[in-house]
C-alpha cells in the first residue's frame, strides 16, 4: 500500500467533504492499496475514511488477501452473510454521522446496495473528484512505465507489419502482435485488424477475412505490462491501397495535429475533441468521424479524462490521454491514426517513436 496515495486521497476527501470512499476489486483498489483479491459474487470492499481503513473480506479469501496488506480485515462467511460484518466496521469508523458517501463506479449493484442501505443518510457520487481525480495525473513512475509500454507497442506493430502479406487472415496478423507482446512479458489485451471494409467499424472483431491488393489495414492493438496499459492505432496500406485513401489519411493526421496543438494544460478536454473534430467536419467528412476523440489510459486502457464534446475536464500536467481521431466510410475503408500523450507544461509529449504515415506494403 503506498501511504502517500493513502494520504493524498484523504486530502481530496477533504477537499470535497467526503466522509467514506468505497472500492471493489478492480483498477482503484489495485492503485491505491496494492491489493487484487479475488473478485466474485462475494461482497469484499475496501473502505475509507479520514482516519479508518479497513476491508470487508469474505472469509474463504481472507489468507489470500492477508498477503497483500495488512489492513484490518472485517471477515464474514457464506453461512452468516456480510451484513453483520459491515454493520461492525461502519459502527467502528462511526459511520451513522457519515453525510457523503463515494462508490466505485465499477462495483457490483448489489454490492453498492449493500453500503448505501446501511448510510442511507448519505449523499451518493461516484470517484471523479477523489481517486479518479488523483489517477488522472500521473506520477513519474507511472510515466516511465507507460513509456516502457508504448515501446512495447512499437515494438509489436513493426512485427505486424513486417508480416502482412496478402492472403494472411485479420486473426494471423493480430496472432504476430500478440506474440511479439508476450515474448516481451507483456499480457496481450486486445487486436483489432480490420482489413478493407471492415475497417469501417470502429471496434471491428478481428476474424477470418483475407487481406488483399489494394486494402486499408487498421491495426488497434495493445497489451499489459507491469500493472500499466499500451493502446497505438496505425495504418496498413497493401499496394495502392483504395480511391481516396491519401485523401482521408491526410484529413485524419492533420486532426490529430489540431488536437496535439490544442492540447494544452488549463483546457477543457471538449477544446482538443472541437479541434479535431473542426478539421474532419471542415473537409466533408464529419458524419463520419461518430466516436470521441480520445481517452485516459493507465492501469487501464480506458480510463478518465476522456476526450468528448462535452467533457468539461480541464486537462493538467501529467495526464495521459490518447488522440485518435477516425474516419469510416461504409463499405469502403475505415482510417484511425492513435497517439498516447502525456501532458506536459508546454504541451503533449507522445510516447510512441512510430511516424503516423501509412505503412506501405507492395502487393
Amino acid at each position: 500500500m503506498s501511504t502517500d496515495r493513502l494520504s493524498r486521497l484523504r486530502g481530496a476527501m477533504r477537499a470535497e467533504n467526503v466522509d467514506l470512499v468505497a472500492l471493489a476489486p478492480g483498477a482503484h483498489m489495485a492503485w491505491l492499496l496494492d491489493v487484487r483479491p479475488h473478485a466474485d459474487e462475494r461482497p469484499c470492499i475496501a473502505l475509507i475514511s479520514i482516519d479508518k481503513a479497513a476491508f470487508l473480506m469474505p472469509a474463504l479469501e481472507a489468507d489470500s488477501a492477508r498477503q497483500q496488506t495488512d489492513m484490518p480485515f472485517y471477515n464474514w462467511a457464506d453461512a452468516e452473510g456480510p451484513d453483520s460484518a459491515l454493520g461492525a466496521v461502519l459502527a467502528d469508523f462511526g459511520a451513522s454521522g457519515f453525510s457523503s458517501l463515494v462508490l466505485d463506479e465499477c462495483m457490483r449493484a448489489d454490492h453498492a446496495a449493500l453500503i448505501t442501505d446501511a448510510l442511507p443518510r448519505a449523499a451518493r457520487q461516484f470517484t471523479v473528484g477523489t481517486i479518479g481525480a488523483l489517477r488522472m495525473r500521473k506520477e513519474p513512475g507511472e510515466y516511465r512505465a507507460l513509456k516502457t509500454n508504448a515501446k512495447q507497442a512499437d515494438t509489436a506493430m513493426k512485427a505486424a507489419w513486417a508480416a502482412i502479406q496478402p492472403g494472411m487472415t485479420e486473426l494471423e496478423v493480430a496472432q504476430v502482435a500478440r506474440d511479439t507482446f508476450a515474448g516481451m512479458g507483456a499480457r496481450p489485451l486486445f487486436s483489432i485488424v480490420g482489413a478493407g471494409r471492415n475497417g469501417a467499424f470502429p471496434h471491428h472483431h478481428t476474424g477470418q477475412s483475407k487481406l488483399k491488393a489494394g486494402d486499408a489495414v487498421v491495426i488497434d492493438i495493445g497489451a499489459g505490462f507491469e500493472g500499466y496499459s499500451s493502446d497505438i492505432t496505425r495504418m496498413v496500406v497493401l499496394g495502392d491501397g483504395p480511391e481516396g485513401y491519401a485523401q482521408v489519411h491526410d484529413v485524419v493526421d492533420r486532426a490529430v495535429q489540431a488536437a496535439l496543438t490544442a492540447a494544452r494544460p488549463g483546457v477543457k478536454a471538449h477544446v482538443v475533441d472541437d479541434a479535431a473534430r473542426a478539421v474532419i467536419t471542415e473537409a466533408g467528412y464529419g458524419d463520419f468521424f461518430f466516436h470521441r476523440t480520445g481517452h485516459g489510459l493507465g492501469t487501464e486502457v480506458h480510463e478518465p479524462p476522456y476526450i468528448t464534446g462535452s467533457s468539461q475536464t480541464v486537462l493538467d500536467e501529467g495526464m495521459v490521454f490518447s488522440i485518435e481521431p477516425g474516419i469510416y466510410l461504409p463499405d469502403r475503408f475505415g482510417l484511425r491514426l492513435e497517439e498516447i500523450v502525456i501532458l506536459r507544461a508546454d504541451g503533449p509529449e507522445i510516447l510512441s517513436d512510430l511516424p503516423r504515415d501509412a505503412a506501405r506494403l507492395d502487393a
